[in-house]
């Protein structure tokens, strides 16, 4: 079976030279399932590894636009159908200068793993464009997302593909997208793109989903170890919706929240961060994290001046990397260790180098990975679906315990197989078993398609 691994990994980077980050969660997965090959020896002749790794379909497309000054701007589009085989392809866009193709399949690949672990019948798949909303009035971000509609709508629907938000897309420009999708299509389909206002189909408890998610998950673990976050302290790099909520709810569980960050730099408030202020500040006034000073004289505020981020320089029980890929280096992952860090929860999709995963395991560190622990915000969409189908609400309560639910049967199939393929605490290597093993089920059952 390491040779039929080998031979497919090897097969990928020739394939795939320009695609770093692709390539990255390829080996990721790959590299912990080889008890489920051992096991299944007829995975190597149905070509089970081969098809996992191609994605079924990849669009890309011009997106032109016209900014406030009348200029014409041509973006690139993305959309990464990954794996139909569970059900629609369901995954976030995302709009920032970075997306290349190399980030939107690897996204799309953790994707079908993370749908595969909440037991709904979702598929996977990723987008997005190089655009930067950063710096653009709501006109523009409106234009914009117009045009990106204006061809995506050929490719998406509410029993074929359902977009959502990610890093850059939040409810202003999933609600642009949908106007346009209604406008063009001439009907209302809810269902055909998550993250939408409550006003016109949206769910409850969505913009909390991911960040409670992750604390639920993380909760469990720590829970199965015998230890909990009361009176932990924690950092959470990022400040949108996922560590903003993250946030909270790691308080409400009487941890202490002493960091948080944003791509410029980190604050950080030994007394607990004030986090009414961080929601003024990134959710209503679209500031930088440094304006926490104007309020609170005593934090302080580090600038991130190289490729780390200084926020894992903090000494803190539970690091929460929220923001984005590959944020935590392995120079990051020493210093937590150093700093006696018990527990890593990844809310961002990939957000531990291969290198600082595997030092975190190998020094006994409890490690939540983002395809299990970050789960809740694509489950809570789901969700969002099913009541767009529906035509009913439920309560923000409601939403709440069936998402407490699913993250606990998350955690739970990540510990089972962990321990049935003899990595016990490794929920890293569980999480993939446990996805893997449901996707290379389902692709058996439909045929060679």
């Amino acid at each position: 079976m390491n040779e039929y691994l080998n031979r497919v990994i090897s097969q990928i980077e020739t394939k795939n030279p320009n695609e770093p980050e692709y390539i990255q969660a390829v080996k990721e997965v790959l590299g912990t399932v080889k008890p489920l090959l051992e096991k299944h020896t007829e995975y190597e002749k149905l070509a089970i590894l081969e098809r996992i790794t191609e994605p079924e379909r990849i669009i890309t497309f011009r997106v032109p636009w016209v900014n406030d000054k009348g200029e014409i701007i041509v973006n690139r589009g993305y959309r990464v159908q990954y794996s139909s085989l569970i059900g629609p392809y369901k995954g976030g866009l995302r709009f920032h200068p970075s997306v290349n193709q190399s980030i939107m399949k690897f996204l799309g690949f953790e994707q079908i793993f993370k749908n595969a672990l909440t037991g709904l019948p979702i598929g996977g798949g990723k987008g997005g464009s190089d655009f930067d909303p950063k710096g653009k009035s709501d006109t523009e971000i409106m234009h914009f997302c117009q045009s990106f509609m204006t061809e995506l709508y050929r490719h998406i629907g509410q029993d074929v593909d359902v977009p959502a938000g990610d890093i850059g897309v939040g409810a202003r420009e999933v609600g642009y997208m949908f106007g346009q999708y209604k406008r063009i299509r001439n009907a209302y389909e809810g269902g055909v793109l998550t993250g939408k206002a409550i006003s016109y189909g949206g769910s409850l408890a969505r913009k909390e989903a991911t960040g409670y998610g992750l604390i639920f998950y993380v909760r469990e673990m720590l829970k199965a170890h015998q230890n909990s976050f009361e009176g932990k302290t924690v950092a959470i790099s990022g400040s949108g919706n996922v560590a903003i909520y993250a946030a909270e709810k790691a308080m409400a569980h009487g941890a202490k929240v002493v960091a948080m960050s944003d791509s410029n730099g980190c604050i950080y408030d030994p007394k607990g961060i004030d986090l009414d202020l961080i929601k003024q500040i990134k959710e209503v006034e679209r500031g930088r994290i440094c304006e926490y000073l104007r309020k609170h004289y005593d934090a302080v505020y580090t600038e991130k001046t190289g490729a780390d981020s200084p926020i894992w320089e903090i000494k803190v029980d539970i690091a929460l990397p929220c923001a984005t890929q590959n944020e935590v280096s392995l120079n990051s992952a020493k210093s937590l260790v150093a700093n006696g860090v018990i527990a890593i929860g990844e809310g961002a999709n990939m957000p531990c180098t291969q290198e600082a995963t595997d030092f975190f395991l190998e020094n006994g560190i409890l490690v939540a990975p983002a395809k299990a622990a970050n789960a809740g915000g694509v489950a809570t969409s789901a969700i969002e679906m099913s009541q767009n189908s529906m035509r009913y609400y439920y309560t923000f309560e409601e939403v709440e315990a069936k998402l407490e639910r699913i993250m606990i049967n998350i955690f739970n199939s990540c510990k089972e197989n962990a321990e049935k393929y003899g990595c016990a605490g490794n929920y890293v290597a569980g999480a993939n078993l446990a996805a893997f093993s449901k996707l290379a089920e389902a692709m058996i059952a439909q045929g060679v398609v």
